[in-house]
Order: C-alpha cells, then sequence, then structure tokens
C-alpha cells in the first residue's frame, strides 16, 4: 500500500481493512512530522485544511482518510444517505471511501462496554438491569461513505460557494457570535489603531472576569477582515490560558490554519496563508495530532456558531 502524498490508497481487503486505516493515519503523521521544515510538507498540511474547509462534521483522522483515498472529496455519505435524503445513487463500479463510524449501542454504567464486552471483562457491575442501560458509544468500526463525485442524481445546490472574496454579512456573524463563544469582540477604526501592523490581538479583558477580548483593525477589505476575526477567535478558544513564549509561533500555526479553514469553507479566497510548519519540528508526533485535532474541533466549533447566527438572522 503506497504511502506517498501523491497516491491515493485503498481499503479494499476486509481482513486487513482496520488494521492499514490505522497504519495509513500513523504514516501521513509521520512523514508530516519528518518533513515540517519542508515546502513540501506545508504543502501537505494545506491539502488536509483544505479537506477540513468542506469535509469540517469529520473528525482529523477521517478527514485524513478521506484525503489518503480521494484527495479531490467535497462530501462524503453513505449508500443509503445518497438515495434517501439526496435522491443520488452511487454509480456502478465506484469503490467506497473508508472512515471510522462510531458503535452506539448500550452500555454498562461503570466500565462502558457493550454487553458482550462487559461479560468477557472482569467487571462486576450489576446494580441496573441490562435492557436500562443507556446508550453510548463503545468504539468504531470501518464504514463504507462515498463522494459526490461518485454519484448520479439530482444536484446539491447548497455545495455552491460565495464568490471568492465576497464576505457577505461574515463580519456581521462572527461579531454577533461572540457572546455564544464567550469573548468581548471590538473592530477599531483604523485611525485608533494602536497596535502597530498587527491585524489584531486577543488578550484579557480584565482581571476580575478573565475573558478573552478581541479587538481588529477596520480595513474595508472585509474577507480579509473576517479572517483575521477568525484568527483571533481561535486564539480565544485555544491559547487564552497558555502562557509560554515558546510556543508563540506554533500557536500562530494554529490560529491561521483555522482561519484558512473558515475562510475556504465560507467560500473566501485564503490561498494567500503562508503555514510556517518548521515550527512544530520539535513536537512528537502524538502532539502534532493534538494540534490538528484543536485545529479541527475548532473550526467546527466556529462553523457551528456561524451556521446558527446564519438561520437566525434568516429567522
Amino acid at each position: 500500500m503506497s504511502t506517498t502524498s501523491d497516491a491515493s490508497v485503498c481499503f479494499d481487503e476486509a481482513d486487513t481493512r482496520h488494521d492499514e486505516m490505522h497504519s495509513t493515519i500513523e504514516q501521513w503523521i509521520d512523514n508530516l512530522v519528518a518533513g515540517v521544515d519542508d515546502a513540501q510538507a506545508s504543502a501537505e498540511f494545506q491539502e488536509w485544511l483544505d479537506i477540513q474547509s468542506r469535509l469540517h462534521d469529520y473528525s482529523y483522522r477521517n478527514t485524513l482518510l478521506i484525503k489518503r483515498q480521494c484527495p479531490e472529496a467535497t462530501k462524503v455519505a453513505g449508500y443509503r444517505t445518497w438515495q434517501e435524503e439526496f435522491d443520488r445513487h452511487v454509480q456502478e463500479g465506484e469503490s467506497a471511501i473508508w472512515i471510522w463510524a462510531p458503535i452506539i449501542t448500550k452500555r454498562c454504567p461503570e466500565c462502558e462496554n457493550s454487553p458482550s464486552y462487559h461479560e468477557d471483562s472482569d467487571c462486576e457491575y450489576d446494580e441496573t438491569p441490562l435492557e436500562e442501560w443507556a446508550e453510548g458509544l463503545v468504539g468504531f468500526q470501518p464504514a463504507p461513505v462515498f463522494d459526490v463525485s461518485q454519484t448520479e442524481g439530482e444536484p446539491l445546490p447548497d455545495l455552491d460557494t460565495a464568490a471568492t472574496g465576497e464576505a457577505g454579512d461574515l463580519v456581521d456573524q462572527l461579531t454577533a457570535a461572540a457572546d455564544e463563544l464567550g469573548v468581548t469582540v471590538r473592530i477599531v477604526p483604523d485611525a485608533e489603531w494602536t497596535h502597530g501592523e498587527a491585524k489584531g490581538i486577543c488578550e484579557q479583558l480584565s482581571l476580575i472576569d478573565g475573558q478573552p477580548r478581541i479587538e481588529v483593525r477596520d480595513r474595508a477589505n472585509e474577507a480579509d477582515l473576517a479572517t483575521t476575526l477568525v484568527h483571533e477567535y481561535a486564539h480565544a478558544l485555544l491559547h487564552f490560558d497558555v502562557d509560554d513564549d515558546t510556543e508563540r509561533s506554533k500557536r500562530e500555526v494554529e490560529a491561521e490554519a483555522v482561519a484558512y479553514v473558515i475562510g475556504r469553507y465560507c467560500g473566501l479566497d485564503t490561498s494567500g496563508s503562508a503555514f510556517y510548519l518548521a515550527a512544530w519540528k520539535s513536537d512528537d508526533p502524538e502532539v502534532v495530532r493534538e494540534r490538528l485535532g484543536r485545529i479541527s474541533r475548532t473550526a467546527e466549533e466556529l462553523i457551528d456558531v456561524l451556521e446558527g447566527e446564519s438561520s437566525s438572522s434568516l429567522s
């Protein structure tokens, strides 16, 4: 199985699928970590961010699996979902894209295992009858999905994005989201800006409430203004309690990555973003995994809030 960045992979063999999916993720991250100071690594990271912007409701591990199998994927769903919810059909001969799907079933309140695993474990919990156990996550299993390009049928108008650079009311949505995110936001007129060349800042509002305060310099380019707001939101959500100067450049990569994902998701041209992955060179693979996870989760949180703001503005 190839693990190079320019070749896709497949998981056709059921007997080895589980292990190959795990090893593909591990190899991709190991390759990224090994070459963080190379231009190729930055390009690879940007590819992952592109996928993340289009598939924001998937975990970073699943977006990596999707990227490795179908780099051009834009929207994926299960076979029945395409049929029943979108009136589209998977074309004959298409190969499935394999991702991790959660296993939700009854689980023991004590050991949190499914009934079968609970029986084989050392757990002796029996205070609640099995039929009264609540359902919850007990694990993950390989599941097949297909990209929209592998299907045919009714068009999906919701896949269209705004014109590149057209921010619409994104700035208003972002500022309206401040209360929900627990952040104070102020757009400062250019003539009143006192923070030099910085486009935005994130700092503590006061020692009493400890709430983050974001200030961004106003400008005519609202697309750029919006991505700066997202960048500072990312700092507020990810780094507000971090007091470590050695992490500064690493935090900038994370915040810029979140801004890149949101910008792409909203149809803005964020291709000029620079990702200095050399800042992560000293991190071991597990730390890079944590960073990818934080970027993914923060982008998802912001997108969910923005979608909520968008819905409320239409009501």
